[in-house]
């Protein structure tokens, strides 16, 4: 018999795998993207793991798990030999598997070999076990041991489980915590935490009395220890700041350069986020939205179950209910246990009912109506979404249908410090900064005011406020008939003015004065594709499409005094061993294109400040209390997109609301209601203690009477007027003008099927 068993081994033994590869141990590890300051936003891979050496390993940690796993680690030689023969004698007399596995034969099971129980397995697990030992030290072994084994909610290692359960790098781990992660290996569900916290707490318990009979810790050490209230990490903190989509956007230029291994070689990408602007964009962004949700009709709630009357089931079927509902954010899932039109009670999963009352029934009131509909009726058993507006009190909302964007950066440098591409990812994984191609209505009007600088406009030429109409003839397609957002017509005003108030028809004669072929040239300096930008009239209504990143990096021209500097996300990308594989080139001003003259930018910045003073986003400088402020609004027409793009000299940032499937937002909401107060909250909390900042006057401008011109189109030489019924300055003779003193425009072809809306919609401010 024993004659037997040692020619198998001698015939098993050569065909084992080679093991010398853990001497120099590199599991998967995943690709992590971090903030500028080395805050986590995301991690990507099949497994979360953070590797750490023995040495890093704190001795707590180590003692815990020798405690409960392998006392005799390093006594033995690889196999406890009591231990399996007791479970030998345990498997046959209950017919179910028992396990005796020191660390080492779970290392060779973990690494090598698959999950199956058999007799055969066991075999193979012992000589695996055998090599390891002779191969490897007694602490490589620990040390892969520890950073190789499942802890559930995808963690591997200790190291690893520590962030996710603890919020805490494993350094900082007390004897509670180390004793509630060494009991996982052995059952990662059945002792998770999260899930099940009361036998992970009887699991921790045991092990604290067996790390007291090994002579790891006192008695007293024990008792201060199960004392101690286990604080798991907030579950709101796995959001990682709600920086998801620029997450995404690094792991996607990733894996475009690297392949499907990024996700395994433990890539480290570092970015330009900054924690406290993206912290400030998110709050910006929710709170923007969800002030619009509150005018909006209740949509009825998400969801509706039954209630059993068994309490042991209706809170069984309350949970399973909330689990498939999952809260978003600050927008808590609940059930309605009551509902009247003066009380509603509702519960979550701690079931602690909660009462609401007054104004926070106010967003729901339809739903408590008698005459509500069957699918918006507030009635027990519906799922709905609560919101803590104080210590006190709360409020019934609905997770929003409508959509949004913010992204900031810096026009020095590029640098992204913010972005936010949706309301919520988990609902639209869709990046609205990168990928939403929208119209952007007033907010593209500087551009066009840009070119005409260079044609002899000034702030102070009279434009006038007067109506336009454009035959089918003059078109080549439908008759046009443009008209301001009020309806409204003011007369002759200054170009100052009228770009404060937003006025249409004084755009469109200043893209006359410019030229739709030369504006469509012209814009393409700030980063605009002339494609998407037809050589229409509807060009100085913002009619063509943008994205919202693009908006942003066209105002930084102007914010940084006229260079076109590429928005910058990754600035670094290291190994697994801190060795650097990328960094981005550092970017100036000195080495960043010139799109646009100095005295252009300064200028323009001249008219985008006095917007935020007396025009249609004067609520900047009113609230945040300071004139270095500059930026335009933009609704386009129904109000189906509401925009705000603006800078103070240091940080440029843009907002974007709009339904995903374009539809009208209100009758009575504009750019200036709805995306401005999202820039204001960002920038209140961005320009804490900023100095106030002003640009100096470049060379090649004037002052003449308190008014900046170009020094060749001074007073007496620019041009003065447009649509006063003069011929058009600088016009060629026998240029045929129409009776608004403006030349006739060439036909332009008429617009195909998928250009229609774009060269029909007219916009307001």
């Amino acid at each position: 018999m024993l004659i037997a068993i040692g020619i198998a081994l001698a015939v098993a033994y050569p065909n084992l795998p080679d093991v010398t590869g853990l001497a120099d141990y590199r599991p998967k590890l995943p690709l992590r993207v971090l903030a500028d300051d080395g805050q986590l936003l995301g991690e990507f891979g099949e497994e979360r793991r953070n590797l750490l050496t023995i040495d890093e390993i704190p001795d707590v940690m180590k003692n815990a798990v020798l405690a409960i796993e392998d006392a005799r680690f390093f006594e033995h030689s690889g196999v406890d030999y009591r231990g399996m023969v007791r479970a030998a004698l345990a498997n046959l007399r209950e017919a179910k598997s028992q396990g005796a596995s020191t660390i080492t034969m779970q290392v060779a099971r973990n690494v090598y070999l698959s999950a199956e129980k058999s007799y055969t397995r066991k075999i193979y697990e012992v000589l695996l076990t055998f090599k390891l030992e002779h191969l490897l030290t007694k602490e490589q072994i620990l040390e892969i041991y520890m950073n190789q084994i499942f802890l559930g909610q995808r963690a591997y290692g200790f190291a690893s489980a520590s962030q996710i359960y603890f919020g805490k790098p494993l350094k900082d781990v007390t004897i509670a915590e180390a004793a509630v992660l060494a009991g996982l290996p052995q059952a990662p569900s059945a002792y998770n935490p999260v899930r099940n916290p009361k036998r992970a707490q009887a699991r921790q318990r045991y092990i604290i009395d067996r790390m007291v009979e090994n002579g790891f810790i006192t008695p007293a050490q024990a008792a201060e220890a199960k004392a101690q209230p286990i604080k798991l990490r907030q579950p709101a903190r796995e959001e990682h700041m709600a920086a998801e989509f620029a997450a995404e956007m690094a792991r996607q230029a990733i894996v475009a350069q690297y392949g499907e291994a990024a996700y395994t070689r433990g890539l480290v990408v570092t970015t330009t986020i900054n924690t406290k602007a993206q912290q400030a964009a998110y709050r910006a962004v929710r709170q923007g939205v969800l002030d619009y949700e509150r005018r909006q009709f209740y949509r009825g709630p998400e969801l509706f179950i039954n209630l059993p009357d068994d309490p042991q089931q209706r809170d069984q079927a309350i949970d399973e209910a909330l689990a498939e509902r999952p809260d978003n954010g600050d927008l808590l899932s609940a059930v309605v246990l009551e509902a009247s039109p003066r009380k509603v009670v509702v519960v979550r999963q701690d079931g602690d009912p909660i009462e609401i009352t007054g104004e926070g029934l106010k967003p729901v009131q339809s739903g408590l109506s008698d005459k509500a509909g069957p699918n918006i009726k507030l009635r027990p058993g519906a799922v709905v979404r609560v919101v803590k507006v104080d210590d006190k009190s709360w409020r019934i909302t609905q997770v929003p249908e409508v959509e949004s964007a913010f992204v900031a950066m810096d026009p020095r440098n590029g640098r992204i410090a913010a972005l936010i591409g949706g309301f919520d990812f988990n609902k639209s994984k869709f990046n609205h900064v990168t990928q939403a191609w929208r119209q952007p209505g007033s907010s593209f009007k500087p551009f066009i005011y840009s070119a005409a600088l260079e044609k002899g406009l000034t702030p102070m030429t009279v434009v006038n406020d007067a109506p336009l109409f454009y035959s089918a003839t003059e078109t080549g397609g439908k008759p046009w008939e443009p008209k301001n957002y009020d309806g409204q017509f003011e007369g002759p005003m200054s170009v100052r003015r009228a770009l404060a108030k937003s006025k249409n028809m004084v755009s469109i004669r200043v893209l006359q004065l410019v030229g739709t072929q030369s504006a469509q040239e012209w814009v393409t300096r700030f980063g605009f594709d002339a494609d998407k930008h037809p050589a229409y009239l509807t060009m100085a209504l913002g009619a063509g499409s943008v994205t919202p990143l693009q908006m942003v990096s066209a105002y930084s021209v102007f914010a940084n005094g006229g260079h076109r500097v590429a928005p910058l996300l990754i600035t670094r990308v290291t190994d697994a061993r801190g060795h650097v594989l990328y960094e981005a080139p550092q970017t100036t001003l000195d080495n960043a294109p010139r799109a646009i003259e100095p005295r252009n930018a300064f200028i323009m910045n001249n008219l985008l400040q006095e917007i935020t003073r007396s025009g249609t986003a004067a609520r900047a400088q009113a609230t945040l209390k300071r004139p270095d402020l500059y930026g335009k609004t933009g609704t386009t027409n129904d109000a189906v997109d509401a925009w705000f793009v603006g800078f103070q000299p240091t940080l440029a940032a843009g907002a974007w609301i709009g339904y995903d499937t374009p539809r009208n937002l209100g009758s009575r909401e504009t750019g200036g209601g709805l995306a401005l107060p999202i820039w204001i909250s960002f920038m209140q909390e961005m320009l804490k203690g900023v100095p106030v900042t002003t640009y100096e006057a470049p060379p090649g401008v004037v002052n003449v009477g308190g008014e900046w011109y170009y020094e060749e189109f001074v007073p007496g030489r620019g041009v003065h007027g447009l649509g006063l019924g003069d011929p058009w300055p600088g016009a060629p003779n026998g240029t045929p003008v129409d009776n608004n003193g403006l030349p006739v425009p060439t036909p332009v072809p008429a617009p195909q099927p998928d250009e229609r809306r774009s060269i029909l919609n007219l916009f307001r401010n």
